[in-house]
């Protein structure tokens, strides 16, 4: 198992990840000290355990909008397929029908 030291909002946590996640996991890291850096700026050292707290939710927000955008995206093309097997079912129900007016004229012609 791996060790990352990380630091946000100027201090160090060690952290472990799995072998092979320490970059992943050091963008995370660096990811929040941003928000909560900006958070700072907004309002102010309110203490570690505020901040951290009101940037957990300002991320949860964050990926909850991202689940609903996600959600929205699937729903779209869910949409467009629904709309090409519809549109591949009337392309076959026409054939049929061009079929069977032409067998219809034929048998007009032979009458």
């Amino acid at each position: 198992m791996a060790h990352v030291s990380v630091t946000i909002n100027g201090r160090s946590y060690d952290i472990a990840c799995d072998d092979g996640q320490e970059a992943h996991l050091t963008r995370l890291a660096a990811y929040v000290d941003k928000r909560v850096s900006e958070l700072v700026a907004a309002v102010g050292q309110v203490g570690d355990t505020r901040l951290l707290v009101m940037v957990s939710l300002l991320i949860g927000d964050e990926l909850s909008d991202a689940y609903a955008e996600l959600a929205a995206l699937r729903t779209d093309d869910e949409t467009v397929a629904a709309r090409q097997a519809a549109d591949a079912a009337l392309g076959s129900n026409i054939e049929l029908l061009a079929e069977r007016i032409e067998s219809l004229a034929e048998d007009l012609e032979r009458a």
